[in-house]
This record gives C-alpha cells, structure tokens and sequence, in this order.
C-alpha cells in the first residue's frame, strides 16, 4: 500500500486545465447552436449571434483558466491536510 502525501501545484494546475478545456469546448458548441437556433426561430439575426459563436473560443479558454487556478488551489489545500491527516492510501500493481 502505498500513501499520496504531496502533489505538486503546477502539475495538478495543468492537468486540470487539460481536462477542463474540452468541457468548455462542449459548452461552448451548446451555447452556440442554442444561441444560433433561438436567433433563427426569432427571425433576428443581430451581434448576439456572433457572440454566441465566439464562445467556441472563449468557453474553453475560460474553463481552462478557471481549471488551472482550482487546480492550484486544490493541490495547496491536499498538501495542507495530507501532512496532517496522512494521505490518500493506494495500492499499485507490479506488471510482470
């Protein structure tokens, strides 16, 4: 058995940001297409409509960023209670 004790920021910040983007990116095609269809079913197309298309962008920069600084602050916050309460315990195969 094995004990996690410490996680480096970065690290984790950038993996968060990784698995956050693609989120964004489904957010942002759902916000489009919902934005596009509501504009479309109105019969006004105006500037919203290309705001609602610049969240392809947007969407997954800004999950990325807000992925990125909750990973730092969740690395700092296991590090704080890890070294007091111990870790997570897991348990690793050896591959033959």
């Amino acid at each position: 058995m094995a004990r996690l004790r410490k996680i480096r920021p970065f690290a984790f910040a950038k993996f968060q940001a990784v698995l956050m983007a693609p989120v964004g990116l489904i957010a942002g095609i759902l916000y489009s297409f919902g934005g596009a269809i509501y504009e479309l079913a109105t019969d006004s197309l105006n500037s919203g409509t290309a705001l609602a298309f610049f969240a392809l962008v947007g969407m997954p920069l800004t999950f990325a960023g807000v992925g990125f600084v909750a990973g730092i602050i969740e690395a700092f916050l296991y590090n704080l209670f890890a070294r007091r309460f111990g870790g997570i315990e897991m348990d690793f195969a050896q591959e033959p």
